[in-house]
């Protein structure tokens, strides 16, 4: 169980649902100091000039090239920023980390072959290994001198992992563990040295283990020949009676789902920092094609309907960056406090990353949904050149769809959010009991005075503080309705991904409005009305998102004669005033052109 998070002005894994945080306490990436924005460049220049002008190779699989890549990563020391300097790592902050992991994004087929060995290949090791498994894989990892992989999914086991078939079973000599079973899609296996595998121990134990290349009865499939992300290496595995030394047994018996869970927390977290690089390159992409591109004698950039979407595509860019640098912060912060309580490096940072397992999974949704966005409108932007693999936009296409899957799909990372939001509260860690009274009064007696927002963003304020209303409402109802076993949420699973999604609006707009104001008062040398029009474009169309996932829950699992009085409640928490969104989206895209780029 996490320790309780006290740090000023530090939330608790998802308390932004029931406390309001200050602007000026959370990190913007405006805030990047001189170090992070050397690294940013650092990794960019590399991706530039090493990876993209090599895609079509990687895209071949052709041998070594990605590994030799990964070789040249190391030699800048970007293999072990997240790693303890005793391990030969430089130990640099999370929303450096992040930064790394965001310029890596455009890079297609490499960016998962890194997220892969750094991530859920190199965690598994420094979080829940022994010390010699510590100083016999990590430091060989951080210089690359071994390749890590990560395999967890079978052909019969994808989102439901625990029912793994793979089985262990412990040698009459008490010297090796007996590996049978096969994985699949697994990513760095062709080159891989290290693999973290799970299996049952004595057919119920879930457990991890290190198994190595080379080892008798360890083979490998073909490499899977897939819609995206061809240049990344993806091989089933087989195990025949492989003899794996006890000392390679990770972590404790019966507690593989430990490491699973929690090495995919940053997974889930790198992997929608990855993304958010992919959807501004594309962007950027997107807005000097239709710059250049010409049609009724005239720039396609001038059409409205253009304007539209490139607009949209910087709105979905800038939340979603605002949402991951949050984040980046939390966990940061979090870090230290666990640091300062008494915990060793590795448990400090797997404490962290577990607090905010809601956020990482909040992260991964919009970041993979995101991208997905912005190639999908990139594709119709460049019309039929968008659909030649000539150009980098199919590529592109292909490579974003498997985001919204791995690393637990998006629909099982909604449910994530719901689980943590109910087991907090039931645990007393999240205290939903306060605002839902709140609320309740409120609906029958009106406003409280504390309610009342001043300033230029008072209408803004006040929208996302009632967006917590609303699902404040809606869960506190669903709650009472599950403890009389009125209501089944395990069944329930369209009715969680209404709640889910409620909550991501809330944690975007909370965010995003927050980067806007500390803006608006830090950075006086920023065109402020470009961000108004992003702020305000986005919680005009979030006001109706939330009211459409609200109204579909009430109809859901409200009684008929109840529903009246929750729409009406509904309506009260979602009056945001009309923008103007043709006008805002205009102000943006315009903003775009002239930049010729995403530069927000």
């Amino acid at each position: 169980m996490s320790k309780t998070i006290t740090l000023k002005n530090v939330l608790k894994g998802g308390e932004f649902l029931v406390k309001e945080s200050h602007f000026q306490d959370m990190f913007i990436p405006e805030d990047f100091n001189e170090e992070q924005l050397m690294v940013k460049e650092t990794v960019k220049s590399f991706v530039d000039q090493e990876i993209l002008p090599f895609v079509d190779r990687i895209e071949k699989l052709e041998q070594g090239l990605i590994p030799s890549i990964l070789d040249s990563f190391a030699k800048l020391g970007l293999l072990g920023t997240h790693m303890p300097e005793e391990f030969g790592g430089s130990n640099l902050d999370y929303i450096t980390n992040t930064l790394i992991g965001e310029e890596v994004g455009p890079s297609g087929s490499f960016s998962v072959s890194y997220n892969a060995h750094t991530g859920i290949g190199m965690l598994p090791i420094f979080y829940y290994g022994t010390e010699l498994q510590k100083q016999k894989y990590l430091p060989k990892l951080i210089t690359g001198e071994l390749k890590s992989s990560y395999c967890l999914t079978e052909p019969s086991s994808g989102s439901d992992a625990l029912s793994a078939k793979s089985t262990a079973v412990l040698s009459d000599d008490g010297k090796f563990y007996i590996l049978n079973g096969q994985k699949m899609w697994i990513t760095n296996a062709g080159f891989a040295d290290i693999f973290t595998v799970f299996a049952q121990v004595d057919g119920n134990k879930f457990t991890g283990f290190l198994l190595e290349r080379g080892m008798e009865g360890f083979t490998l499939g073909a490499e899977e020949h897939k819609l995206g992300i061809k240049g990344s290496s993806t091989r089933q595995i087989f195990m025949e009676n492989v003899k794996v030394p006890i000392e390679n047994l990770l972590g404790e018996i019966g507690k593989g789902h430990l490491i699973a869970f929690n090495v995919l927390n940053t997974g889930r977290f790198k992997l929608g920092a990855s993304c958010l690089g992919g959807s501004k390159k594309i962007t950027t992409t997107a807005v000097r094609y239709a710059i250049e591109r010409e049609q009724f004698k005239k720039p396609i950039a001038t059409f409205g309907a253009i304007q539209h979407k490139l607009a949209e595509q910087a709105i979905k860019c800038f939340v979603t960056e605002t949402a991951i640098y949050r984040t980046a912060h939390l966990i940061q912060e979090g870090e230290i406090h666990f640091k300062e309580e008494g915990l060793e490096i590795d448990k400090a940072k797997l404490q962290a990353a577990e607090e905010y397992a809601l956020e990482c999974s909040i992260i991964k949704i919009i970041g993979s949904e995101s991208l997905d966005y912005v190639v999908d409108e990139a594709v119709q932007i460049f019309g039929g050149m968008g659909y030649s693999e000539e150009g980098v936009i199919a590529r592109a296409y292909r490579d974003s769809r498997i985001n919204r899957i791995f690393e637990g799909t998006n629909e099982i990372n909604r449910m994530v959010i719901l689980s943590t939001i109910l087991k907090s509260a039931m645990k007393g860690e999240l205290d939903l009991m306060t605002p839902g009274m709140a609320v309740q009064n409120e609906l029958m007696n009106g406003a409280s005075d504390s309610e009342i927002y001043v300033g230029v963003y008072a209408d803004e304020q006040k929208a996302v503080a009632n967006f917590k209303k609303v699902i404040i409402m809606l869960l506190g109802t669903a709650a009472q309705k599950a403890m009389s076993g009125g209501l089944d949420l395990k069944t329930e699973q369209e009715l969680l991904m209404n709640f889910a999604d409620i909550i991501i609006e809330i944690f975007n707009s909370e965010s995003t409005l927050m980067r806007v104001m500390k803006i608006a008062e830090n950075h006086s040398e920023r065109d402020i009305d470009i961000y108004n029009a992003i702020i305000r474009t986005h919680l005009h169309d979030a006001t109706g998102r939330i009211t459409k996932q609200a109204t579909d829950a009430i109809a859901s699992f409200i009684a008929p004669e109840m529903q009246a009085s929750f729409i009406s409640g509904l309506r009260k928490f979602t009056k945001y005033p009309l923008q103007n969104v043709k006008e805002n989206r205009r102000i943006i895209a315009n903003s775009l052109i002239l930049s010729k780029g995403y530069e927000l």
